[in-house]
């Protein structure tokens, strides 16, 4: 995998990252509808722990929340782009970040493009980034135990897994869940990449 290319513009946290086949850019507004095509369906919200959007309006009252985040001090949201189709098919963030020491990967992608590799390729480019650029000495990952498709991710990302993380997450609609946790360091990242 070919090493990103990252453009910082302005005073904006987020950087725009270009990988082979993904424009990882800051969330707009403008993202609404492609984002609401996917936040809707009941395959992704509730694996990551949010409710599926229920109109159009909700998600762009989301989208305010997360550039809301960002204007108090949070990375922020990165939108993911497929280059070939310029279409936003999925989010990806660093939270709960504490500057030079750790952050917590998330993401979520439109079903119609899973198994496709996009996740890991733009989570690697996130890495890259979090490592190289913020100083992170640790990334971590949360999932519920049967998120079988992140614990892949995070596998082919060379994280380790940590342990189970009992009644862990309390749902948006009551339920609590057990998590598995898996992290990775700086000098984990550096020796399988460099």
């Amino acid at each position: 995998m070919s090493v990103p290319t990252i453009f910082y513009k302005g005073e904006s946290m987020l950087p725009t990252i270009v990988t082979e086949r993904l424009i990882l850019r800051n969330i707009s507004v403008l993202d609404a509808e492609d984002m609401y095509e996917y936040a809707k369906t009941p395959y992704v919200g509730p694996v990551a722990g949010w409710h599926p959007h229920q109109s159009i309006s909700e998600t762009k009252a989301i989208i305010n929340m997360f550039l809301g985040y960002q204007a108090k001090g949070a990375l922020g949201v990165y939108a993911i782009v497929l280059k070939d189709e310029n279409k936003m098919i999925g989010t990806i963030e660093l939270f709960n970040y504490v500057p030079q020491f750790k952050a917590e990967l998330g993401y979520a992608l439109n079903p119609t493009y899973w198994g496709q590799g996009i996740v890991p390729e733009a989570a690697e480019a996130i890495l890259n980034w979090g490592f190289n650029d913020l100083k992170l000495k640790r990334v971590e990952v949360n999932l519920f135990t049967d998120n079988y498709q992140s614990e892949r991710v995070c596998q082919k990302l060379g994280m380790t897994y940590e342990g189970l993380i009992r009644n862990g997450y309390l749902r948006y609609d009551g339920l609590i869940f057990d998590e598995l946790k898996y992290g990775i360091t700086d000098k984990e990242f550096y020796k399988t990449r460099y």
